[in-house]
């Protein structure tokens, strides 16, 4: 005869649900993309930034709810600018793209002729794309001749969760080799473009190529390359031109680092409970929320992050040095706030730490200087 209520402990909370908790009840989860997945893996240190994106948490509302809106990203203008290159890149079967990566990656390949394949990826949902996806590159491998994919879906584990990507392109050469295709609309000018940008976008490609690796794994006669070919529009017109671009370094420091997230379940897990990112909540509340997770701020946060000009407020109110930096950081070791490093510099600091009688000399020479630049000739 049962009783109730049951007896016994409660069912144990899944993740899935513990994520859907810390989201909101109705707050839909926002997927990582590999932007946000490369910005994680330069800054791993940071379990705030882990275990928001591994939620799924939208941090565009959730920085805007709490009084520091985002103020980066792409405005409309490039948006729309961006997607018409990326049409005419891809028009006519792609037979344009599949022109530049045989002239920069062919490597003694026959020309791609009229009739490259172009399979359809359509599934439902990200995981029926990923599946699709894997058999497509399975089969255009098999066939040896080009293909190209057209927006395919890969899937990367993060912090012990899937993460689903949609890279511009993927090309399976005739031998075998897999190759990434970044289309950006900033422009190449007599084959240069701008260090800064061709830099983002090999850190971004360079998530794909890891998530390429990990289908390839199932596949003997695949073969990823670490060579990227990047399209974008050339000098000032809207022809496409191309250059290869290396992202083995991009692609090593990245495989390192996302290496070395600490996973979701376990950030969630030291959560108090009923804890919650719901930007419909007070701005109080979600202040002390954030504040439960540990950060890793750095000014490069402002470029890749939507929670950064936060994050920078905090580490300002607590006189944080990372607030100066990640060089300034390393160099100042134990010394973790201005207020001891200025004290430090003054004469008040451990006489056997380095580090403090590195910074006490410094301030001498320094004054030493000033003093002697004062005085007349």
């Amino acid at each position: 005869m049962s009783s109730y209520p049951p007896s016994g402990p409660p069912p144990k909370t899944t993740l899935r649900q513990r994520l859907a908790d810390l989201r909101g009840p109705a707050v839909p989860p926002r997927p990582l993309d590999a932007r946000a997945l490369a910005a994680l893996a330069a800054n791993p240190g940071c379990g705030r930034r882990a275990l928001l994106d591994g939620a799924g948490v939208d941090k565009t509302a959730l920085a805007a709810a709490l009084g520091s809106p985002a103020a980066f990203g792409q405005s409309q203008f490039a948006i729309v600018r961006g997607n018409s290159f990326e049409a005419r890149v891809k028009d006519d079967g792609g037979a344009a793209l599949l022109r530049l990566v045989h002239q920069h990656l062919g490597t003694g390949a026959e020309p791609p002729g009229a009739g490259a394949r172009v399979p359809d990826l359509t599934a439902a949902g990200p995981e029926g794309r990923a599946a699709r996806t894997a058999l497509a590159l399975r089969e255009a491998t098999a066939a040896g001749a080009w293909t190209l994919l057209d927006h395919p879906m890969l899937a990367l584990e993060v912090a012990g969760t899937p993460a689903y990507l949609e890279p511009d392109a993927v090309v399976v050469h005739p031998d075998g080799r897999w190759t990434v295709v970044e289309i950006k609309s900033f422009p190449l000018i007599d084959g240069s473009a701008d260090p800064a940008k061709v830099g983002a976008a090999a850190r971004q490609a360079a998530v794909y190529v890891l998530a390429l690796e990990t289908t390839a794994e199932k596949l003997a006669s695949a073969v990823v390359g670490h060579t990227v070919l990047l399209v974008c529009p050339k000098d000032f017109s809207n022809l496409p031109a191309a250059a290869p671009v290396d992202v083995r370094r991009e692609h090593s420091v990245t495989r390192r680092q996302l290496g070395r997230l600490t996973r979701v379940e376990d950030l969630a897990a030291a959560l108090p409970e009923g804890l919650s990112f719901d930007p419909a909540r007070p701005a109080e509340e979600l202040t002390e929320a954030v504040s439960a997770i540990s950060a890793a701020y750095a000014p490069e946060c402002l470029a890749a992050c939507e929670l950064a000009f936060h994050c920078r407020e905090r580490a300002r109110t607590a006189d944080e040095v990372t607030a100066l930096g990640r060089s300034v950081r390393g160099e100042l070791g134990a010394l973790t706030t201005i207020g001891k490093a200025l004290a430090a510099a003054a004469g008040g600091g451990d006489p056997d730490d380095p580090t403090s009688a590195a910074l006490h000399h410094a301030a001498r020479l320094r004054a030493e200087a000033l003093e002697a630049s004062a005085c007349p000739s």
